[in-house]
């Protein structure tokens, strides 16, 4: 059984009435028993003999009162004094785990985020220093992405800043004439510089929660048909077969369009990036699909691609991640289309679930609550 520290402190409490009750009944008839025997052998005389009833009694009341009053001062100065040092000691007992949480919450004061403060009970101390446990884990999980981003977002910018800056001192260093392809290359780098800063801006909204959305109801069916018509043709280009499946029209979600849109052409994008010549790639959707008690429509992105590693599904979302260790840009993109993708589903109150396997293919659905 767990004992709230208000139970401890009453349980102590009630053990220091106890100890010091028994102490005081003890003691007192200790003393009672040899008051006696000390006043036979003092007091009692001839004269105390030969004396009235009444007066025996009046001398041994005195006589007992008067050492009774040295009896109840110094137990009372040991009973406080026992008091006292019981309460400091268990004061001290029940604070020792508030004394190491404050001596922890200094040390991240000063910048120290890898604190764990040991949890040896499950009272609300215990409590207590758990949620702060949790507290300083999320801190340097926070801590570490913050700087995986600046990593990431250096890295991402200093490609094609090389490139520009490159080719502008190529062509200051020989003053000949600039052609218009090399221009081209450089807009082309600046566009995907642009591109990226929009990704990060949309992404930077939509964690904090601050996107603008303009949710208007939305055929759902028919702005995926339409998708797919759009990136049809980059699929065929790439050796694959894209197929648009729906056993229900319309299918009527409140969204914003731009923004869904987006959703799905970056989970096609992927499914094209990463499926090899030769597969498939299907989009289907879904009305009226029960899932945690609410009713949503859904839409899977299906491909034969390469699969990702089911260690890996864990960090799909991240920003910058890649399946793939190197940071190579063979594969295009910038990390950013699932992440992007995951929060813009989670503004309209929905969520995306992966299922993969490695050379077997890749299969995002997306969750959107169905609209009235």
């Amino acid at each position: 059984m767990t004992l709230t520290v208000r139970q401890k402190i009453f349980v102590s409490m009630g053990l220091l009435v106890l100890i010091i009750g028994g102490a005081h009944a003890v003691t007192k008839q200790a003393y009672m028993e040899s008051l006696f025997d000390q006043f036979r052998k003092e007091e009692i005389d001839a004269s105390y003999l030969n004396a009235l009833p009444w007066e025996q009694i009046e001398i041994l009341k005195t006589y007992v009162s008067g050492k009774m009053q040295k009896f109840w001062l110094g137990n009372w100065v040991f009973f406080i004094a026992t008091g006292l040092l019981f309460s400091l000691w268990i004061s001290g007992v029940l604070t020792i785990p508030l004394r190491k949480l404050v001596a922890a919450i200094k040390r991240v004061a000063e910048g120290d985020l890898d604190v764990n403060v040991p949890v040896q009970s499950k009272d609300e101390y215990g409590k207590v220093i758990q949620t702060f446990n949790d507290m300083t884990l999320r801190l340097r999980e926070a801590e570490d992405g913050r700087r995986r981003l600046v990593a990431d977002v250096a890295h991402e910018l200093r490609t094609p800043l090389s490139i520009m800056q490159l080719k502008l001192e190529n062509a200051q260093q020989t003053g000949q004439y600039v052609p218009p392809e090399m221009l081209l290359r450089l807009h082309d780098e600046v566009i995907r510089l642009g591109l990226l800063v929009e990704d990060l801006h949309v992404l930077s909204l939509a964690e904090a929660g601050r996107l603008a959305l303009d949710c208007k109801p939305l055929d759902l069916s028919a702005r995926l048909e339409q998708v797919v018509d759009d990136v049809k043709m980059e699929a065929e280009e790439n050796g694959l077969e894209m197929r648009f499946y729906s056993n229900t029209r319309p299918v009527t979600v409140m969204a914003d369009a731009r923004r869904i849109t987006q959703v799905f052409i970056n989970l096609l994008t992927n499914a094209i990036r990463y499926t090899p010549k030769g597969g498939k790639i299907s989009v289907v959707i879904e009305d009226k699909v029960l899932d945690r008690n609410a009713v949503y429509t859904c839409v899977s992105v299906i491909d034969t691609g390469i699969g990702i590693p089911s260690e890996e599904l864990a960090h799909l979302f991240d920003r910058f991640y890649r399946v793939e260790k190197a940071r190579s840009r063979h594969t295009g993109g910038t990390g950013l289309g699932l992440s992007i993708a995951h929060h813009l589903v989670r503004a309209h109150g929905g969520f995306i679930r992966v299922v993969s396997e490695p050379d077997q293919g890749t299969t995002f659905t997306v969750y959107l609550p169905l609209g009235k």
